[in-house]
């Protein structure tokens, strides 16, 4: 059997995919993993062992492009933008994805919708099987919890039933995404679809996320099959640097934001917040470039790390609430201030409060006064002790589940 596994996205996207092909290739399929062919993900596919097929782009040139032509959009012509980027992702995600699906029975999908919409049309043209993969609940169409909020589409002021805002997600969807979608359809000689979520979304939906952090309440708008977190082991060993580190002196406080694009002065804001608590501080560079704010030496700055040997060893971990990061964060027990930016972050901060295994920072933007409130409530005794009891309800085989399903689903048809 032959598995394409496509995502488009950054390293929260990625890693979960190559650990699904990991699994994938263990139990006998024959895998291709398309994702942005940036040289950190070439590297992570390289570790795993699962032969990579790059995408359209590196994401990192593509976020990059992006954020330029929203800096230059009036503020009103987000939406049109927002849809001129979703017709480019289609088209040229399309060619790649053609490419890398040759010979392949089956498609598996993740990332942005318009990649996912590629990869959609790829498996109707050539006859695969294809399913649609999630890290989060509120992606997914429920009765339990509202939609996404999108640019330029705000949702009905007054209207509390949720079944009602799913149907006018729908009209949002086609409304950014129709165009693109429908024109690439047209291309190809293919007729319209008047429902492009429910055409990329398809029926069932696999939903890879950890029931404890990310519980999935069943729905009748939604066959949701929730797997856990898709993890890939790490045995990459700690820097020595690092390591002398971390054996000289008290648990220090790790601060991190992946590829959150923060502000400058995050750096500065965190390792004071964390100083004016009698703290050290590992700090990550992130696609931020954060680093160093002084020679002082109760800092260390570092790259692509090992979170699943540095959180068991740290007094609290500072992140953006990304879903990988939460659930690395949670598996080592440690406690966690989350600072929510974009997307499904400000929902894993809600979760983190509610377990009560860490603080939701409020709002995107911490002063030091404010990261250190956080700190405080985040490193008290009982959070650390709640952080351990839920550390041992963490699933750790979500990406094993994920793959033999899979096979068995693939292979009844």
């Amino acid at each position: 059997m032959r598995i394409l596994l496509s995502t488009y996205g950054s390293r929260g996207d990625v890693e979960p995919v190559v650990a699904l092909g990991e699994r994938l290739q263990a139990l006998g399929a024959e895998v291709r993993v398309s994702v942005p062919g940036d040289e950190e993900f070439a590297a992570l596919c390289a570790r795993a062992g699962v032969p990579l097929a790059p995408a359209f782009s590196p994401v990192r040139e593509w976020v990059k492009e992006m954020i330029r032509r929203r800096r230059s959009a009036s503020p009103g012509s987000v939406a049109a933008l927002i849809s001129g980027q979703a017709a480019e992702i289609v088209a040229r995600q399309y060619e790649a994805l053609a490419a890398a699906a040759e010979g392949c029975d089956a498609v598996v999908a993740c990332g942005l919708l318009p990649s996912c919409a590629a990869a959609r049309l790829i498996a109707e043209q050539k006859g695969m099987r294809y399913i649609l993969g999630t890290f989060c609940p509120i992606w997914l169409p429920s009765a339990h919890h509202r939609p996404h909020e999108y640019p330029g589409h705000p949702l009905p002021a007054g209207v509390t039933d949720n079944r009602l805002l799913w149907k006018t997600d729908i009209a949002t969807k086609n409304a950014l995404f129709g165009e693109a979608i429908n024109s690439h359809r047209a291309s190809l000689g293919l007729p319209a679809v008047e429902n492009v979520r429910d055409y990329v979304f398809g029926d069932p939906v696999l939903l890879a996320c950890d029931p404890m952090l990310g519980p999935w309440l069943p729905s009748d708008l939604t066959d949701a099959l929730q797997t856990g977190a898709w993890i890939l082991p790490d045995a990459r060993p700690l820097a020595d640097g690092l390591e002398a580190f971390l054996d000289v002196g008290s648990p220090p406080v790790y601060v991190g934001f992946g590829s959150i694009a923060v502000a400058s002065e995050a750096a500065r804001t965190a390792i004071e917040a964390i100083r004016a608590r009698g703290r050290r501080t590992v700090i990550a560079h992130g696609w931020a470039e954060l680093g160093l704010i002084d020679d002082r030496d109760d800092c260390f700055a570092v790259g692509d790390i090992n979170q699943q040997a540095l959180f068991g060893r740290v007094a609290a971990v500072i992140h953006h609430g990304g879903a990988g990061t939460t659930v690395a964060a949670a598996r080592a027990g440690a406690p966690q201030v989350v600072v929510p930016q974009i997307g499904d972050q400000p929902y894993w901060a809600r979760r983190v409060a509610e377990l009560g295994i860490g603080a939701a920072h409020d709002g995107p933007t911490p002063t030091a006064e404010s990261l250190a409130v956080a700190l405080d409530k985040a490193m008290v005794p009982e959070t650390r002790t709640r952080a351990g009891e839920v550390t041992r309800l963490i699933r750790a085989d979500g990406a094993a589940v994920a793959a033999k399903l899979l096979i068995e689903m693939f292979s009844r048809t």
